[in-house]
């Protein structure tokens, strides 16, 4: 089904029958991703005494707890209630789910010793092109990712004057395949959170941060018109499954 959608002063086709989700769903296993140093997400279900509520085990429905951190256990979006003392809601802060992406491929730099994306690269990436969102994927790009184990491995992340300029740029929402778009141990300074959501000025309430992502091999850099899901958690983060399809115009 090709659907023309007017967004701003373009109108934008795309198939709405072939979504491609960049998401990382949660799973009651030691196969999930995993960060912070957390342990495995739990799905279970309810019991009492000797009642599980489990058709398998005898009862009429299925009825399960679940216990998962959302920064830890699976792609997540964020708002700046994530690093403030007020804890501002995702889900009063997101009020529009459909935006103009830019799927980009980058192959992180080195930087003393960890690995980075740089402004540098972004710059050549998106050139004169205005995005609402950016996708970042980064190299290498494996299947791996929906399993990885992230804590203690000092992953790749944005350079300040890389996120600053996507600030610069007016993007909105930040999408990664990383467990942060900061270092993983950086003393608690967040630089790059402080910088996208401009804490020390007037806040960005309407900018989101999405991480833990996975985008396939299969979709290839460029525009998209990105669909972003998320649960209704009143909480500064809330799980969530970005949608893309393919801008065919």
């Amino acid at each position: 089904m090709i659907a023309t959608i007017q967004y701003n002063s373009r109108k934008l086709q795309i198939d709405l029958s072939q979504p491609l989700d960049i998401s990382v769903p949660i799973q009651s296993s030691n196969r999930n991703v995993n960060a912070w140093y957390h342990d495995t997400p739990k799905i279970e279900p309810v019991k009492d005494g000797e009642w599980v509520a489990a058709v398998s085990k005898g009862a009429a429905i299925n009825f399960n707890n679940i216990y998962f951190n959302p920064h830890a256990h699976g792609t997540h979006t964020e708002c700046v209630g994530h690093i403030t003392e007020k804890v501002h809601s995702i889900n009063k802060n997101l009020k529009t789910f459909f935006f103009l992406a830019e799927v980009i491929t980058v192959a992180p730099e080195s930087y003393n010793e960890d690995k980075v994306i740089s402004k540098k690269q972004l710059q050549f990436a998106l050139g004169n092109k205005k995005r609402d969102a950016i996708v970042l994927r980064t190299m290498p790009n494996t299947k791996d990712k929906l399993t990885r184990k992230h804590s203690n491995t000092n992953w790749p992340y944005l350079m300040a004057d890389a996120v600053a300029f996507l600030v610069s740029k007016g993007v909105k929402h930040i999408l990664i395949d990383v467990p942060s778009i900061d270092k993983e141990k950086d003393g608690g300074e967040l630089v790059g959170h402080n910088i996208f959501w401009n804490t020390k000025g007037e806040i960005r309430m309407d900018a989101t941060i999405t991480e833990l992502i996975y985008v396939p091999n299969k979709i290839e850099d460029g525009a998209y018109f990105l669909n972003l899901q998320i649960a209704p958690f009143e909480n500064d983060a809330s799980p969530s499954k970005p949608v893309l399809y393919k801008v065919l115009n």
